[in-house]
C-alpha cells in the first residue's frame, strides 16, 4: 500500500504532538496520590506540587462532565492522580454539594481557589498605568490649589484645566513617573503613572476653569499633577497561564515594584515587550539570566558562558509596548535587566 506523503505528515505530525504532550506533562517526583484543597491554595502552587512546569496545569487538568465548571475549585475539595493511556491526568471530587440547581450555587465564585495570589496584583493594578507622552499631555492637569496652596489633601479644593468629559464626575489624579527605555534598543516605551488619589467635579466642566474637591490621596497632591477618569479596572480572576504564541526576541525587565535591587517570588516587575510583540494577559515566560564574559587562559580567548535560567514570571497586564508581571517562581535571585525568553 502506497503511503501518500499528506499522511505521511499527519503520521509525524501526530507522533511529535504525543511526544510533546508527554514532555509537557513532566511530574516532580513523589507526587500525593490525592490532595485536599485547602483554604489559602492557589491553582499555582498546587501545580507547583505536581508538575515541574507549573504553568503547563491545564495539559494536566481532566474535566469532569459531572462537575459545572470543574475549573472552579474550593477549600475542601480533592484532587486524586489518575493515568489515562499513559498520561498523567488530576481529576476532581467535590468535598460537598456545591450545586443546587442549574442556575444557582451554595459557594459564590469569591471563594474559589485563584490561578495565582490576586492580593499581590490588585494593589498594583490600582495604583501603576502606562501611558506615552501624547495620552499625558492631552490630559486635563491641577493649576491651582485652594487658598494659593502648592499642596492639597482630602477635602481640599483644586482647580483643573483641560479636557473634562460630558458626564464625568469622578477623577483619578495621577503623576507622571520614571520613562521606560528599552535598554535593548533605546527606544521610548512609556511613562510610568502613579496613582496619587481621586477627586468630584463641583463645578460645570464646561467652564475654562473647572473647580474640583479632593476625596482621597495617598500622597499629596501637587500642582501639574494629571486628571483622568476613573475607568473601572476589574482583575481577572481566572489568569490562564500559557506560553506566549511568538517568540520572545529582546526581553528584558526594566523596573520592579520599589525599586528593588533583588527580586524573589512574587514581586512585580516590567518587561520591555507588550501587545505588539504578541504578549497578552495569562502568558508565562523564562526569566533567564546572561551568560558571564569570560577569558580563557588555555585558549587565550574571550568566551561567554550560556545564559542560565532562574525563574518564571506571568504577564497580568498588557500594554502596547510594556507588560506588568508578577515572578512566580524564582531559583536564584532576580535583578534589573534579567532576560525574558519563552519558557
Amino acid at each position: 500500500m502506497k503511503i501518500k506523503p499528506l499522511s505521511v505528515c499527519l503520521l509525524l505530525a501526530s507522533l511529535l504532538f504525543s511526544s510533546w504532550m508527554q514532555a509537557a506533562v513532566e511530574l516532580n517526583d513523589d507526587v500525593p496520590d490525592t490532595y485536599s484543597v485547602k483554604k489559602g491554595d492557589t491553582l499555582w502552587g498546587i501545580s507547583g506540587l505536581y508538575l515541574k512546569e507549573p504553568w503547563l496545569w491545564p495539559e494536566l487538568w481532566d474535566a469532569n462532565p459531572q462537575i459545572d465548571n470543574p475549573h472552579l475549585i474550593y477549600p475542601g475539595d480533592e484532587l486524586y492522580l489518575v493515568w489515562i493511556d499513559g498520561h498523567p491526568r488530576l481529576r476532581l471530587r467535590r468535598g460537598r454539594e456545591v450545586k443546587l440547581s442549574p442556575n444557582m450555587r451554595v459557594s459564590p465564585l469569591n471563594l474559589a481557589i485563584p490561578a495565582i495570589p490576586l492580593d499581590q496584583i490588585g494593589p498594583w493594578l490600582r495604583r501603576n498605568r502606562v501611558m506615552d507622552a501624547q495620552e499625558i499631555k492631552n490630559s486635563a492637569y491641577i493649576v491651582a490649589a485652594g487658598d494659593r496652596a502648592l499642596l492639597a489633601g482630602p477635602g481640599d479644593t483644586i482647580f483643573g484645566r483641560g479636557p473634562f468629559p460630558d458626564g464625568e464626575r469622578a477623577y483619578a489624579i495621577y503623576r507622571a513617573g520614571q520613562s521606560y527605555i528599552d535598554p535593548v534598543t533605546k527606544e521610548f516605551l512609556g511613562y510610568e503613572v502613579i496613582d496619587v488619589g481621586n477627586a468630584k467635579l463641583l463645578s460645570s466642566n464646561r467652564d475654562e476653569v473647572t473647580e474640583l474637591q479632593v476625596t482621597r490621596i495617598e500622597e499629596e497632591v501637587r500642582i501639574g499633577d494629571r486628571l483622568f477618569p476613573i475607568e473601572e479596572r476589574i482583575l481577572d480572576a481566572s489568569y490562564h497561564p500559557q506560553a506566549p504564541e511568538q517568540d520572545i526576541v529582546g526581553g528584558v525587565m526594566i523596573a520592579v515594584e520599589g525599586g528593588l535591587t533583588q527580586i524573589g517570588d512574587m514581586s512585580i516587575v516590567v518587561i520591555n515587550k507588550g501587545k505588539r510583540d504578541g504578549l497578552q494577559i495569562g502568558n508565562v515566560v523564562a526569566v533567564y539570566q546572561a551568560g558571564k564574559h569570560l577569558f580563557d587562559k588555555i585558549s587565550q580567548t574571550n568566551v561567554v558562558l550560556p545564559d542560565t535560567r532562574a525563574g518564571l514570571a506571568m504577564v497580568f497586564e498588557s500594554y502596547e509596548k510594556v507588560s506588568f508581571a508578577i515572578i512566580l517562581k524564582a531559583t536564584r535571585p532576580l535583578s534589573i535587566f534579567d532576560l525574558i525568553k519563552q519558557p
